[in-house]
């Protein structure tokens, strides 16, 4: 029994207590008696593992959206260690922008070998655990505690007691911790609780657990850690696990093994999912397996990132909870998360600001945080040094009317770094945000903020790291989000009328595909008809460019609208291909199975005559090829003349299909900017019909 636990470490103590008191007299002498009553001992040892349970071992967050606190027990997800010997204590920005670009994630945490958490627990007698704002340090000291009262059943397998101090409740720059640990005990009912506190921490049964030291009153934090230090020396018999924002430590306490808490992994954000969905409907509806499949899919990658630290994860799976899907409307959600991490959280815990940082209110803050996101992400640098972000941040205030005077960069910066963790020092002096995310977010604020929309499209509509920037300005811009999209369509209008080879080939898609009114959008038959004469395209000119062009013609079109269509082209490529490698089996199934395509498809995007006897002569091509050997030197003139045919029925000759390199990168780019526009419809809070159907009907038109 857990109870037992405790108490099979309590009464020996007490018995100790009470042979001592044997040679005593008086007023110690009536204690005596209280001393032997096993039962009390064993009372106040259930009362005190239930009240530790039901203290710590319960977890309530955003109780806006959180209704009912749950069992910590329930969701917890097994604390990793960054390996501190991987961790890039000394590099410059320009090492960690590149090793950041050599890795293709938006994760900033950069090291791969991490360490089990309770493991490592088990094996130091004193721990300082630090970490970001939410990331699980409080949730990992309560789970300690929790499978200390379980004894050699539990993961610690220790005889010891946990005693959980928060240290943000000392408010004097003295703190008596003996007097502190008593107190628990006394509330508890165990007797003589002071004498009991002293035996145990003679004797080293107690895991004292030292939560926040970060929380500590500014004034009040270098007297409490020579506090803290001397008792830890005084009492080494004992277990000593203490937890800081990393931002906020100095290497105070020389006895104590630092560590860090890693972000999530993918692996444990899937572990937590699957133990926050849990009820019985949710494992009926398979909640937690289709809300993992959700983050996974490309479109997720930056409400992903942020499920790497576990509070805005617990965040996040409440938003699932509740609307069963994830917002396409990407601003309002990650605005949320910002308040969550600038104020939310810590008013919350009732955390006491710093003076600084009291006249450095949370708008303001934005304000400063929106410049520094949209400077560092136009100059296309995600780490920067401390004396370039002070500087900044110097610059700022000293341009801002209603800033404080007295405030500096360097103090703002520390004050940042401490209270939320925004900002992180990756490694000595140098410094980024702590999410993609969150910069992309802040640097869309300050674009609508500064009406800078006009800008962003005409300097960075094609560069794709600037992607989630356009979903979330739309969605900033609320109902005036359709002058973003009028404003990208202009752009690629100007862009596409530059390029007079790509115009005519786009030029010839949306003639070729004109035909009575149908099921599909105009945009969804020009973006098929463009990806079947790059697919012809590809058979002379291998590029990655046509790779992506006709996948992104996938998206614009969907797979419904182009499938059938485009699997003619693609069987015709294959014969051709087959046909210039003397493949007599494969050129013959390859045709075959294109003309069964045609029969088979009733889209009837291509409606010309030449296209209505395509099979026919497709028929007649692969009787021809029945006739040839492997080694005729007809192979070549029918690979042309399979080409060529499709191109005439498509009315195309292979110089309009014949781009540059060059070229097909800006088709690629006039593609991409019309996708983007589409998922930005999608994204933005609220569009007129009559604007977005006005619109829609001239996308990828010429």
């Amino acid at each position: 029994m857990i109870e037992s636990a405790i108490g099979g470490i309590a009464v020996p103590l007490f018995e100790q207590l009470w042979k001592a008191g044997v040679h005593l007299v008086g007023q110690i002498h009536e204690a005596r008696q209280d001393v032997r009553d096993i039962e009390q001992v064993l009372k106040a040892s259930q009362n005190y593992h239930l009240k530790y349970e039901n203290r710590h071992g319960q977890v309530k967050v955003m109780p806006g959206l959180m209704k009912e606190p749950v069992p910590l027990a329930s969701i917890y997800t097994a604390v990793k260690f960054l390996d501190e010997d991987s961790i890039c204590q000394f590099a410059s920005p320009d090492d960690l922008e590149q090793l950041y670009r050599d890795q293709g994630k938006r994760n900033f945490q950069t090291t791969e070998k991490r360490h089990d958490g309770i493991t490592i627990a088990k094996e130091k007698q004193y721990l300082m655990v630090l970490g970001g704002p939410g990331v699980g340090k409080s949730t990992f000291l309560r789970k300690l505690g929790l499978e200390a009262l379980k004894g050699q059943q539990g993961q610690l397998q220790r005889e010891q007691i946990p005693v959980f101090i928060e240290l943000k409740t000392f408010r004097r720059k003295t703190i008596d911790l003996a007097a502190v640990i008593a107190k628990e005990f006394k509330i508890c009912g165990f007797p003589n609780a002071r004498d009991f506190t002293k035996l145990s921490l003679d004797q080293g049964k107690l895991l004292i657990l030292l939560d926040g030291l970060d929380e500590v009153p500014t004034e009040n934090v270098n007297q409490i850690i020579d506090n803290i230090e001397s008792f830890a020396i005084q009492h080494d018999k004992n277990t000593f696990i203490a937890s800081c924002r990393t931002a906020a430590y100095r290497s105070s306490f020389q006895q104590f093994t630092d560590v860090t808490i890693a972000d999530f992994d993918d692996e444990q954000i899937e572990q937590f999912t699957q133990r926050w969905f849990n009820s019985e409907l949710d494992q009926q509806t398979d909640t937690a397996n289709k809300y993992w499949k959700l983050l996974q899919q490309s479109n997720n990658k930056a409400v992903k990132e942020l499920a790497h630290t576990p509070l805005l994860l617990t965040f996040l799976c409440l938003v699932y909870e509740r609307e069963q899907t994830l917002p396409n409307r990407r601003s309002t959600l990650y605005g949320r998360a910002l308040s969550i991490l600038l104020s939310e959280w810590s008013a919350q815990k009732r955390l006491e600001q710093s003076p600084i940082y009291k006249d450095f209110h949370p708008e303001l803050e934005k304000e400063l945080l929106s410049d520094i996101a949209y400077n560092s992400i136009t100059e296309d640098r995600l780490f920067f040094s401390k004396s370039d972000i002070t500087n900044r941040i110097s610059t700022f205030l000293a341009d801002t009317l209603d800033a404080p005077a007295h405030l500096n960069g360097a103090a703002v910066l520390q004050a940042i770094e401490v209270q939320q963790g925004i900002i992180v020092e990756r490694a000595t002096d140098t410094y980024s945000f702590s999410h993609l995310t969150l910069q992309e977010y802040l640097t869309a604020l300050y674009i609508f903020n500064n009406q800078l929309t006009s800008e962003l499209v005409s300097q960075h509509l094609s560069d794709q790291r600037w992607r989630e920037v356009f979903l979330l300005v739309v969605g900033l811009m609320g109902r005036r989000g359709h002058e973003l999209l009028h404003t990208i369509y202009q752009q690629t209008k100007t862009d596409i009328n530059a390029q007079p080879k790509i115009r005519s080939l786009v030029q010839w898609a949306e003639q070729a595909t004109q035909g009575p009114p149908s099921e599909y959008k105009k945009f969804a038959k020009i973006a098929t008809a463009i990806a079947i004469a790059s697919t012809i395209a590809s058979i002379r000119t291998p590029s990655r460019a046509i790779v992506r062009i006709i996948k992104r013609a996938r998206i614009i079109a969907s797979d419904r609208v182009i499938g059938r269509t485009i699997a003619i082209a693609s069987a015709i490529k294959r014969a051709v291909d087959s046909a210039i490698d003397r493949d007599s089996a494969n050129a013959i199934n390859s045709l075959s199975a294109s003309v069964s395509a045609i029969y088979l498809n009733d889209d009837k995007l291509f409606n010309t005559s030449e296209f209505q006897e395509l099979p026919n002569q497709l028929l007649i091509l692969r009787e021809n090829m029945y006739q040839l050997s492997k080694s005729s030197d007809e192979w070549p003139h029918h690979a042309d003349k399979l080409e060529s045919t499709f191109l005439k029925a498509l009315g195309l000759t292979a110089e309009d299909v014949s781009l540059s390199t060059d070229d097909w990168k800006r088709l690629d780019d006039y593609l991409y900017a019309n996708e983007l526009l589409l998922s930005c419809k999608q994204s933005s809070i609220s569009i007129s019909r009559k604007a977005w159907e006005t619109l829609e009907e001239r996308l990828l038109t010429v």
